[in-house]
C-alpha cells in the first residue's frame, strides 16, 4: 500500500505526540527546553510550591541573556531586579541539576545563538523556550516555539506539553537574490506581503531554491522572524547545509550515533503532494533591502521606495496615523536620507558571525559618522571570539566602532542599552513596537548591510550604493 504523503511539521509533529485528546490539544513531547533568567524564576517557584522535581534535568539548558549588561560583565550587575533573576537562574539551575551557562562563562550568550552553536539543537527536534523567538531553531528541521511561564512550569515537570495542532503553511521563494539582498531582506518582505498577522494560526514552512541556497546563519534569521507575521514557529527541511553545520558540534551526535541520526534526518522533508492549508510563492528578483517606517515588522518596504497612504495598506486608517506619527513619519515620505540616531547589531537575529561579516563589508575603509551611537553586540562568546580571530574586530576598530559583550542588548529595554526617546534606530532586532527598545525610542527594522550603510552615512542609505564604490 502507498503510504500518504506528508509534510515536515506531521512528521515532527506526529512522532511526538503522547496522546490525543479528543476536540482538545495533543500532549507533545519535549526534546529541547531552554531556559533565562527572565521567564523561570515563576515557573520553579511553581514547582517548589507543588513538591515537583524536574522530570529530565539533562534536556534542560540555562543561559542568561536578556537582561544582562553588555559592558563590564565581570562586575555586579548594578540592576537590583536583574540581578536577583540572574541569581535566581544560577541557584535554580544548581537545585535541579541544569547545564547552566551565567555571565563570565565561554559558552554564554543569548539562547537562540548558544542552542544551535553548540549542537543541542538538532533536526526533527521538538524544542521550547519561554520566549517567543525560540522559533528560531525550526532552521533546522525542528518544530520550535515560544511559550509562556506555566508551560514552563509544564514543561520543566513532565518534559511535556499540550498544545493544538497549527494548520500548515508553505512558502516558496525561487529565483537569484539580487546583489546587497540578505536574508533579513526576504523575511521582512515576506512579512510586509503578509502582514504582522497573516499567518496566524499557521506553522509555516519555507521552501524554494532562495532557502536551500542560504547558510544556516540566514535559515535561522528567517525562522526567528517567522512569528512577526502572527505564526506559531517557522521551519526549513535539514539538507547537507544543515548537516555540515552540526558535525563536530560539542553536543552533536558521534561516530555510529551520527550516522543513525543523519539517516533519520535524511526523511525529513516534505513529500511530493503532501497538502498545505495554504501556500504562498515570491519571485526572489522583486526583493530588494528592506526597511520599516512603522510600529509593527509588517510595515517594511523596499528602502527605494515611498511609505504607502493609508488607503493601500488595507488596515485600520487610524492605527495606521498613530504608528506614523509615533515615528515622526507621513505618508508619501521616501526613507532614503532620514536621520538616523542609533544603530543596533545584535540579537538573536542578527548576532551571528554571518551578520558581523556583512557589517564589515560596508564599513571597511570608512568613518562611523560623528553623531551615531552604535551598539555592536555578538550573540554569543564563540560569535565574539569568531569576530577577533576573522579580524573584524580590527575593521571596525578602525572604523571608529567598539565592540560589547554578548546579550540580548538593545533588542528589547530591559537592561542598560535602551534608546532614548524621540531617537531614531536602525536596527538588526525583529521587533519595531513602540517603547520596545526603550520608552520613545523609534525603531526602523533592517539588515545588517542597511545597518552599516546608515552607520557610515549617518542616515537611511541603499547599501548597494557603498557596495558599489
Amino acid at each position: 500500500m502507498s503510504q500518504i504523503p506528508t509534510t515536515l511539521f506531521d512528521k515532527v509533529w506526529d512522532s511526538h505526540v503522547v496522546r490525543k485528546i479528543e476536540d482538545g490539544p495533543d500532549v507533545l513531547f519535549i526534546d529541547r527546553h531552554f531556559i533565562h533568567e527572565v521567564t523561570s524564576p515563576v515557573a520553579f517557584l511553581g514547582l517548589e510550591s507543588r513538591g515537583l522535581k524536574v522530570m529530565f534535568s539533562g534536556k534542560t539548558f540555562a543561559t542568561a541573556d536578556h537582561n544582562t549588561p553588555t559592558i563590564n560583565q565581570h562586575l555586579p550587575v548594578q540592576d537590583p531586579l536583574s540581578a536577583n533573576q540572574l541569581k535566581a537562574l544560577e541557584t535554580n539551575s544548581a537545585k535541579y541539576g541544569i547545564s547552566h551557562w551565567g555571565l563570565g562563562n565561554p559558552k554564554n550568550g543569548i539562547v537562540h545563538v548558544v542552542g544551535p552553536e553548540n549542537g543541542i539543537t538538532l533536526p526533527g527536534m521538538t524544542i521550547v523556550c519561554g520566549d517567543s523567538h525560540t522559533s528560531t531553531h525550526g532552521a533546522f528541521g525542528a518544530i520550535a516555539f515560544g511559550i509562556g511561564t506555566s508551560e514552563v512550569e509544564m514543561v520543566l515537570s513532565s518534559q511535556c506539553i499540550m498544545q493544538p495542532k497549527p494548520k500548515k503553511m508553505r512558502i516558496n521563494v525561487n529565483g537569484k537574490l539580487g546583489k546587497g539582498i540578505v536574508p533579513k531582506d526576504v523575511v521582512l518582505y515576506i512579512i510586509a506581503k503578509l502582514t504582522a498577522a497573516g499567518a496566524t494560526g499557521y506553522f509555516v514552512e519555507f521552501a524554494g531554491e532562495v532557502f536551500e541556497n542560504m547558510s544556516m546563519e540566514g535559515r535561522m534569521t528567517v525562522c526567528n522572524m517567522s512569528i512577526e507575521m502572527g505564526a506559531r514557529g517557522g521551519m526549513i527541511a535539514p539538507d547537507e547545509t544543515t548537516f555540515a553545520y552540526i558535525k563536530g558540534r560539542e553536543k552533536a551526535p558521534k561516530d555510529a550515533a551520527w550516522d543513525t541520526a543523519l539517516a533519520y534526518w535524511k526523511t525529513l522533508k516534505t513529500d511530493e503532494g503532501a497538502g498545505f492549508d495554504l501556500e504562498y510563492n515570491f519571485d526572489a528578483a522583486d526583493i530588494e533591502p528592506m526597511i520599516t517606517y512603522g510600529t509593527n515588522p509588517g510595515m517594511g518596504m523596499g528602502i527605494t521606495r515611498h511609505i504607502p497612504v493609508a488607503a493601500e495598506t488595507g488596515g485600520s486608517k487610524a492605527s495606521y496615523e498613530k504608528s506614523l506619527e509615533y515615528m515622526g513619519f507621513h505618508e508619501e515620505d521616501g526613507m532614503l536620507g532620514k536621520k538616523v540616531d542609533y544603530i543596533f547589531v545584535g540579537s538573536c537575529t542578527n548576532g551571528r558571525i554571518e551578520d558581523f561579516r556583512a557589517f564589515a563589508s560596508i564599513v571597511k575603509g570608512r568613518k562611523k559618522a560623528e553623531h551615531i551611537t552604535a551598539w555592536i553586540v555578538p550573540g554569543s562568546h564563540i560569535v565574539e571570539q569568531q569576530i577577533k580571530e576573522e579580524g573584524i574586530l580590527d575593521i571596525l576598530t578602525e572604523a571608529g566602532f567598539q565592540l560589547r559583550q554578548p546579550g540580548c542588548s538593545a533588542c528589547l529595554a530591559m537592561n542598560d542599552d535602551k534608546i532614548p526617546a524621540g531617537k531614531y534606530a536602525v536596527s538588526t532586532s525583529n521587533r519595531n513596537f513602540e517603547g520596545r527598545q526603550g520608552p520613545g525610542a523609534r525603531t526602523m527594522l533592517a539588515s545588517p548591510l542597511v545597518a552599516a550603510a546608515a552607520a557610515v552615512t549617518g542616515v537611511v542609505t541603499d547599501p548597494r550604493a557603498l557596495m558599489a564604490e
